[in-house]
């Protein structure tokens, strides 16, 4: 789909040209002309509008027939060379005179500013001409120019330390709440939403806004029939900011909450200390989808071929109605759904049967339930060792496991506790999903207390298998490096972990150091690391 937008060339040229492998990063946009020259066509043709320029692209961006992309006049901005082997830039400027020399486009008004002076000019300058840039945007991004000292401020989890938004004021207008509605997403949150009466704020009409969540409600105390003040969050997402309580009318409504999904009507449930109200239903028909997605996942049951597209289609053409149901799929049923012919069919077949022995730790991971990643569900699965034993387990026994506290612990009886969800287990003993833990003897853990960060490729195991490995001898495994981590195992293609590694003086092995490190003789001599 990206091929066919004509700002993104075929062949590189100049600067990049000579590398052997390059990733580039940019935002593929629609301009205010080309979108109201697509919804003119859309409803000549009686069909509805988009919303605006964003829903637009994305929706282009997903087709499945790049006709309709290419039809859609697409353009991208480039503005970060996240690789290139070799990489001989050092600052961001010279990195973006070299993706326009090479042919990629990068906006225009890229500027590199002396100080923090010119930056706030630039800004202000910026925000003044917002109306004539001829496509939707809400704000400038200030970034540190020498990229090295990008690498020596580096990044948290959320957002790299180098550089900074500034974001326009948001338009706004004002309005009336005709009434609310609530909606199930994909992980079972359930969202408050008001149903406005129409209103335009930066050429968009807007009809519905989210409330967020429930404590959002009551922290605005907005009812059915106030006026309220509506912004478009960066220009695009519109929410209520006040309520005009001097024109409230007597009759005005509040929101209740909610006990039950208005979906499957099973219990609602708020953990407390959150703000989210969720289904506990895992096979609530609102989120089935995602929660098949994530049951077939490489962490869970690891089914290959389960994609987003064939999901899509299992749930819509009413194929498939909990996990279980994916087992008794036939080749002659998924040959029938489009993009997938008899060999694919088989293939996914296959895949699915062969997910049945993952074991426990992996199926209660796939099961969805709230607060149990990947290590939770196996020090669940290791402790009782059966779904029937973790099922019966009290909040105060599944608490006793070291590394389990007490709200994971709530979910996991919440979960249990719920009959949809106990059906949805039933169900998949029913078609011989194994569901009990395989039998592993006893033995020191050598690596007990330690904590590993993988980053690379290892060439004689998987990451997955590694994983299992360190877990197998006691160890954890983190995702991030910190002064916490005891080693950084580095695979061909490390990344920055490997750099964080050297900054915060954290040991480094290398895959025959791991592989010495964690060797089969430590399962019955417990050697130490």
């Amino acid at each position: 789909n990206l091929r066919t937008i004509r700002s993104i060339p075929l062949r590189l040229v100049g600067a990049l040209e000579r590398c052997q492998r390059v990733e580039v990063r940019g935002e593929v946009y629609m301009s205010h002309a080309a979108f109201e020259r697509l919804n003119r066509e859309l409803e000549a043709q009686g069909e509805a509008p988009f919303a605006n320029p964003r829903n637009a692209a994305a929706g282009a961006v997903r087709q499945k027939d790049p006709g309709v992309t290419a039809r859609r006049d697409l353009r991208i901005f480039v503005y970060q060379l996240s690789h290139a082997e070799p990489f001989p830039f050092e600052a961001h400027s010279a990195v973006l005179a070299a993706l326009r020399e090479s042919g990629l486009a990068t906006n225009p008004r890229s500027q590199p500013c002396a100080g923090l002076d010119e930056v706030w000019s630039y800004c202000q300058r910026l925000e003044s001409e917002r109306d004539r840039l001829g496509y939707d945007a809400d704000g400038a991004v200030v970034k540190v120019d020498s990229l090295g000292h990008q690498r020596r401020l580096g990044s948290t989890a959320h957002h790299p330390r180098w550089a900074i938004a500034y974001k326009f004021p948001a338009r706004s207008a004002e309005t009336r709440v005709l009434d609310f509605k609530v909606n199930v997403g994909r992980t079972g949150a359930l969202t408050p939403a008001a149903v406005l009466a129409p209103v335009r704020i930066g050429g968009v009409t807007i009809n519905n806004t989210t409330l967020h969540n429930f404590n959002e409600v009551q922290r605005l105390d907005v009812r059915k029939g106030d006026t309220v003040v509506v912004e478009r969050a960066g220009d695009v997402i519109p929410h209520i900011v006040r309520v005009l309580l001097d024109r409230r009318p007597a009759d005005a409504v509040p929101l209740p909450l909610p006990d039950r999904c208005p979906v499957c009507g099973s219990s609602a449930s708020r953990p407390e200390g959150e703000v989210v109200i969720r289904c506990t239903n895992a096979a609530c028909p609102a989120q089935l989808k995602e929660s098949l997605l994530h049951f077939g996942s490489r962490g869970a049951m690891d089914i290959e071929h389960l994609g987003e597209a064939v999901v899509d289609q299992l749930v819509e053409r009413g194929l498939v109605h909990d996990f279980a149901d994916l087992y008794r799929l036939t080749v002659a049923q998924l040959a029938e759904l489009e993009r997938l012919g008899e060999k694919s069919a088989t293939n996914l077949v296959n895949a699915i049967a062969g997910s049945r022995n993952r074991g426990l730790s992996r199926g209660l991971y796939a099961l969805g339930i709230r607060f149990v990643g990947e290590r939770a569900a196996r020090l669940l699965a290791e402790h009782f060792g059966s779904v029937d034993r973790v099922a019966s387990a009290t909040v105060e026994e599944i608490s006793e496991i070291h590394g389990i506290g007490p709200r994971i612990a709530e979910s996991v009886r919440l979960f249990f506790d719920q009959p949809p969800n106990q059906k949805a287990v039933e169900h998949l003993r029913e078609v011989g999903v194994v569901l009990e833990e395989a039998s592993r003897p006893a033995g020191p853990k050598p690596l007990a207390g330690k904590t590993f960060v993988l980053t690379g490729t290892l060439d004689q195991m998987s990451r997955d298998e590694a994983k299992a490995r360190i877990a197998r001898l006691g160890g954890r495994v983190s995702s991030s490096v910190s002064r916490k981590t005891d080693y950084v195992v580095a695979g061909e293609e490390a990344g920055s972990k490997l750099e964080d590694a050297k900054r915060l003086g954290v040991a480094v092995l290398d895959e025959a150091a791991f592989l010495d490190l964690t060797a089969p003789e430590h399962d019955v001599r417990g050697g130490a690391p």
